[in-house]
């Protein structure tokens, strides 16, 4: 055995010992009932990466040498860690990387950037034994993809994401697409939902980050039809998949090493119907509550839309309350302007003495008082 497989079976098997209490983990135990809870509640609201599946690379891995992988679409990082510790060197392909993910890629040796679209970027690098195609989920991309694999790395495993609902018979466009406008079908910003066939803005959305196809299936539409093509144009390959988690598809040619070997490991899941209803009912609850979810929004911005009509009505009402007190205290005191007004007209009107009159009356009441005077002193008999 090579050091790299001992050292891939070492950490196989330490994984596995510190799994053992996994039973322990999911259901809970008497002395700590609330474990399963816990595990529930630090999971995402929607499950979506890569890395739930850790567990399906493992049997790839156990029955595969898989020395190099090519990830198409790394999203965080975590899931190119999956592939190194299971031991193969990881060429992350990734068009824009943010600054995070180039420092934690570039934080571990095993795994090596390279920024570039697929599937042009995979001439550029060697052929590799895993593939796996996480990125662009639309027919055009993933059929290129699948092209250049069963040319140039036949031998080659191919793990294909999100083969199922809502990519599977959808096409769906990052932005800005680099897709020639007559392999891009008319899209929306609306998304798909469960509950009716139409597109909806209360359905799965990309939130400026994609857009999806107005209609879903047809020719060239979708991810799982575009891997139905492929197949129908190649010989001797053969695909599976695993219905969880928007689906794991696997594509491998019937001669290819340990082919039979994996698909063999995978039957349980692959073939299991309870998965298949868990998958559906996991959509339809998510789906449900993004529905919820953009009802609260409408009624929270209506809501809030009559919070501002209520105010701007009532800063309205009390600017009226104002102009009305304004003119009550003009009534109040034009009232007391008429009141006086009225109280002025009732008085006796004098009409005024002139000085020259008011002498002459004086002059003329001084000569009759001497006069009475004199007469009532005159001699006496």
């Amino acid at each position: 055995m090579s050091p790299a497989r001992r050292e891939q079976a070492q950490r196989e098997q330490a994984r596995r010992e510190a799994g053992a209490g996994a039973g322990a983990a999911v259901s809970g135990s008497r002395e700590d009932p609330h474990a399963q809870a816990r595990a529930a509640r630090e999971l995402p609201l929607l499950v979506h990466s890569m890395s739930v599946f850790r567990e399906l690379f493992a049997e790839i891995f156990r029955r595969r040498e898989i020395a190099a992988v090519v990830e198409v679409g790394v999203e965080f990082g975590q899931v190119s860690s999956v592939y190194a510790d299971l031991g193969a060197t990881v060429h992350c392909v990734e068009p824009s990387p943010a600054d995070d993910l180039r420092a934690f890629l570039a934080a571990d040796p095993r795994l090596n950037l390279v920024e570039g679209l697929s599937p042009a970027v995979l001439d550029e690098l060697p052929a590799a034994d895993l593939y796996v195609l996480d990125g662009d989920h639309n027919y055009a991309v993933v059929r290129a993809e699948l092209a250049w694999i069963m040319k140039n790395a036949p031998d080659a495993v191919v793990v294909l994401h999100d083969v199922l609902w809502p990519c599977g018979r959808r096409d769906f466009y990052y932005r800005p697409s680099p897709l020639p406008p007559g392999d891009v079908h008319p899209s929306t910003d609306d998304g798909p939902t469960v509950w009716h066939d139409e597109v909806t803005p209360a359905g799965f959305v990309g939130h400026d980050a994609f857009s999806a196809a107005r209609h879903a299936g047809g020719e060239r539409n979708g991810v799982l039809t575009a891997v139905e093509d492929a197949l129908a144009e190649a010989d001797g390959w053969r695909f599976e998949i695993v219905p969880a988690v928007f689906g794991f598809g696997v594509l491998i040619r019937e001669a290819a090493p340990a082919a039979g070997e994996i698909f063999d490991a995978l039957r349980p899941l692959t073939s299991s119907h309870l998965l298949a209803t868990l998958e559906n009912n996991r959509i339809a609850l998510y789906t449900r509550i993004l529905q919820l979810q953009y009802e609260a929004e409408a009624r929270t911005a209506d809501a809030t839309e009559m919070a501002e009509t209520i105010g701007s009505q009532q800063r309205e009402i009390e600017g009226l309350r104002a102009e009305l007190a304004r003119a009550k205290a003009e009534i109040v005191k034009g009232r007391h302007q008429l009141q006086g007004l009225r109280d002025e007209t009732a008085r006796p009107v004098v009409p005024p003495v002139k000085d020259e009159e008011l002498g002459a009356a004086v002059s003329h009441l001084g000569r009759a008082l001497s006069a009475r005077i004199r007469k009532s002193s005159g001699p006496a008999r």
